[in-house]
């Protein structure tokens, strides 16, 4: 996604209201050099629950922490009430999800919370890889086969570090 030579579209800086599993916020531009999968989801999203989040899981337990880091992003636009933090911290428990999670901020107005707006997802399960380098390179809404994210990750895994 880039706009010319030498130029990149970074991705959009994440909007988070709190986060969880991890002891301090994580930004992306602190994670440059790495490859970054963020899943976004609803913990009432039944393709979620079933697929996306599944798949996370293994990505994160497949690949070294030192190469990619595996966010999720819980992004409510439905049922607000009934999917705050504390159900959240508990969804995430039972269900073992050990990656860092943000909670997308909430919009000024409208449903649609913030980094959901930024990054113009269409709903939930929602991917988004980052490159080495900080360029968003990839979004993709509902399922993905395995054998399609792990080859798109391989390949972003392959690029070089940039000097950050």
């Amino acid at each position: 996604m880039s706009t010319g030579a030498g130029d990149i579209d970074l991705a959009p800086p994440l909007q988070v209201a709190q986060w969880l599993n991890t002891d301090v916020p994580l930004d992306l531009a602190s994670l440059r050099g790495k490859v970054v999968l963020i899943v976004a989801f609803q913990l009432l999203c039944p393709g979620c629950v079933s697929q996306g989040l599944p798949q996370a899981n293994r990505i994160h337990q497949s690949f070294g922490p030192s190469d990619l880091q595996v966010l999720g992003l819980h992004s409510v636009f439905e049922h607000h009430d009934a999917q705050g933090p504390v159900t959240l911290a508990a969804f995430l428990h039972e269900n073992r999800i050990r990656f860092p999670v943000a909670v997308d901020a909430p919009a000024d107005n409208g449903p649609i919370p913030r980094t959901m707006q930024d990054y113009r997802l269409q709903g939930t399960p929602s991917f988004m890889l980052i490159g080495r380098d900080g360029g968003l390179k990839a979004v993709r809404f509902g399922h993905v086969p395995d054998l399609q994210m792990g080859a798109e990750i391989a390949q972003l895994l392959l690029e070089r570090r940039p000097d950050v």
